[in-house]
């Protein structure tokens, strides 16, 4: 952005700001406003902040646009001029990779100048041209009428879209069974927030949450319910759009129609929600001008008259003017139960399978119709974490003072859930303190208790600190309302221990994914699991040292790949041509579809092991201990080989890696005792009659 760019973007944001000083008053008072106005006129925009965008002065040369054959999703874009923006928006799309199946509808509104011409050219584009001007209101419903995509997207011309943007905006109708309406976050060209979502006030006035702040605030960072979104990156399901009549007439040419919208949808049942992970520059202004008194803008005022009046009653319960921003949002989510998650540390999916599983239970409470917090017991905040739980609806906490901040708010949660047994021990008494009528929910991911006994027994050393732990452990689930254990096992053992503790079962959850690579395209061995475990140490310690010299005679040529975290000295203590270790990895795929056995050799430990659902979930076949398989349900045989001994670890593996036969078996059984076991559905269930029945007092 050169200097002139940057000059020009602010003043049209001080000019914006000044032409909305009435709501900004509204919002933060005159000290604020005043502040907001010089931080904008002396701001420069951080080059760092800044995306990237395409330039409005290439020559134009033909391309193309993504084209479904039968498209999930028609963008839809109303244009009236302004070709340059329109290209650079086409060439952002076309350049997305976004997995969902869409077409691209261009309506051309009687442009004045060669815009009709040249986007002819463009290939795969479905261009319709209007006789004549409608403006913005009637564009957008002729597109919808010609569109063929189940959802519609409507996307202004003078935009640009990042990678995900559509496959967020969409992936809020199947997250959330009753969303109606999925905004993008709209940054400007500098990267500052322009809008996350916007609030409506009870006169009828509109304020965009968000509007200058830095984009990664994390108050902004979580998708949420909001009174309604920008048109200028909206989608809606195409049969909810045409029920309720498309965009109203009444506000054509444009301005108000998208919030009218809104209340359309939340008159009809549904919710209207922002999605900061679905992220669009938009260049506000470009089409519409920002001058109240002239143009297309004129009708801004006007519209917002016959806006009141439409919705007077609706009105009603909106926000009064001077309302503060964090109130007026947090107004627009009522009605919905909150619940608090307090965890070690910030869920990474893609570190550990307890993590993984939290982050599902995160989204399936946020499906149940919860409003999701988590704050991490580290107070560390990783904003691009925070950002991939913001995507699922979860907001992410990290006050200052914890205990401080639960005694302001511990009175909006009904129910706070403790994760881990080492949060439980410290956050069981602040939260029956703090939050005095929450329920409280344990979570044990697994028994510390029992993995430090047989530990203990491996090592043949004595179980003073195992029975110290199972005596406290088993005082924190006595003193919460409802225990949740991730094996049948477990809840056995916890149930003769106190037989009147309320416990349910709640394993890992995964997602299947049929497997790509074929048998004879793969080769080695996969262990998945850091070092910071200690069964996971013990266990490759001891595979290498114990088993792969059995194995090495029989298949010369294997290797076995290490992915997770390993520190120094275990990766001296492992220097071996057949050990690779990679260390963490972004993306486990490519390791699932290259790799033709996965091992799970643990000699001790507790809980489920998501190594081996994670395996299973993918369709490559597990190799485990009888300790590694323990309360999974799974069968020697015919969704897994069980072996305890290096002789008969090397022999089983040996099988498994050659019979292709019992390879595609050992597949399809893995998928299928996940599916049945270990799936999003089974762990819904509990969860719903867990956060929807009453909960006993504590």
């Amino acid at each position: 952005m050169t200097w002139t760019d940057a000059l020009t973007w602010r003043m049209r944001r001080l000019l914006a700001l000044l032409q909305r000083a009435r709501g900004s008053l509204f919002s933060r008072g005159w000290r604020g406003t005043w502040r907001r106005i010089l931080q904008e006129f002396r701001g420069r925009p951080s080059a760092a902040s800044q995306p990237r965008l395409l330039p409005l002065d290439w020559a134009f040369a033909p391309f193309a646009v993504p084209n479904a054959g039968n498209p999930d999703a028609s963008v839809i874009i109303p244009v009236h001029g302004h070709l340059a923006h329109t290209l650079a928006c086409l060439r952002s799309i076309a350049a997305c990779g976004d997995k969902t199946a869409f077409e691209v509808i261009v309506v051309d509104d009687a442009s004045p100048d060669a815009s009709a011409a040249t986007l002819a050219q463009i290939q795969e584009l479905r261009l319709l041209g209007l006789p004549r001007n409608l403006g913005f209101v009637g564009a957008c419903n002729a597109g919808a009428a010609a569109a063929r995509g189940q959802f519609l997207c409507f996307l202004n011309n003078d935009t640009q879209v990042t990678p995900g943007w559509l496959d967020a905006l969409r992936a809020c109708f199947e997250d959330v069974p009753d969303c109606g309406i999925a905004g993008a976050r709209l940054l400007y060209p500098d990267g500052r927030l322009q809008e996350c979502g916007a609030l409506v006030f009870a006169d009828g006035s509109a304020w965009n949450c968000g509007r200058f702040e830095p984009p990664d605030q994390p108050r902004y960072l979580y998708r949420r319910e909001c009174d309604y979104v920008s048109g200028a990156a909206l989608m809606i399901p195409a049969d909810l759009f045409r029920k309720i009549g498309g965009f109203d007439t009444r506000y054509a040419p444009a301005y108000y129609e998208d919030t009218d919208l809104a209340f359309a949808v939340h008159a009809a049942g549904h919710r209207v929600l922002v999605q900061p992970a679905s992220t669009v520059i938009h260049c506000e202004g470009v089409t519409a001008g920002i001058d109240p008194e002239h143009g297309i803008k004129r009708h801004q005022v006007k519209n917002k008259a016959r806006f009141a009046g439409k919705w007077a009653t609706a009105l009603l319960k909106q926000a009064q003017p001077g309302t503060r921003e964090a109130e007026a949002i947090a107004r627009a989510e009522t009605g919905r139960p909150r619940l608090l998650v307090i965890e070690s540390t910030l869920p990474d999916a893609s570190r550990d399978s307890g993590s993984l599983r939290l982050v599902e239970l995160l989204r399936i409470a946020g499906q149940l119709g919860w409003r999701v917090s988590l704050m991490p017991d580290d107070r560390r905040m990783d904003l691009a974490l925070a950002a991939r739980l913001g995507a699922v609806g979860v907001q992410v906490v990290v006050p200052g003072n914890q205990r401080s901040w639960l005694g302001a708010h511990g009175d909006d949660f009904a129910v706070v859930m403790l994760s881990r047994y080492a949060v439980a021990s410290v956050w069981m008494a602040q939260v029956r303190k703090l939050a005095p009528r929450a329920q409280v929910i344990f979570d044990t991911v697994d028994l510390n208790f029992l993995r430090e006994l047989r530990a203990a027994k491996l090592a043949r050393s004595g179980t003073q600190r195992a029975d110290a732990l199972r005596a406290h452990e088993l005082a924190l689930i006595a003193a919460s309302d409802c225990t949740l254990l991730v094996s049948d096992v477990e809840l056995a053992l916890v149930q003769a221990e106190i037989p009147r503790a309320r416990l349910r079962l709640v394993g890992n959850i995964h997602r299947v994914q049929e497997p790509i690579t074929p048998f004879s395209d793969r080769a080695d061995l996969l262990f998945i699991g850091g070092f910071q475990h200690p069964p996971n140490r013990d266990a490759v310690q001891w595979f290498a040292r114990e088993v792969l010299p059995l194995l090495h005679p029989r298949l010369p040529e294997l290797c076995l790949h290490v992915i997770g975290n390993v520190d120094a000295q275990a990766r001296d203590a492992l220097r071996d041509a057949h050990v690779v270790l990679h260390g963490r990895v972004d993306d486990l795929r490519p390791w699932l579809e290259r790799c033709r056995v996965s091992i799970a050799p643990l000699r001790y430990g507790a809980g489920v092991k998501g190594k081996i659902n994670t395996a299973m979930a993918s369709g490559l076949p597990v190799v485990a201990t009888s300790i590694a398989a323990e309360a999974m349900a799974l069968t020697d045989g015919v969704d897994v080989l069980l072996a305890d001994t290096p002789e008969t670890l090397a022999v089983t593996i040996e099988r498994a890696y050659t019979d292709q036969a019992l390879w595609q078996r050992l597949s399809r059984g893995g998928m299928n005792n996940v599916r049945l076991h270990f799936s999003r559905a089974r762990a819904r269930d509990v969860l719903r009659e867990i956060l929807q029945s009453p909960l006993p007092p504590g």
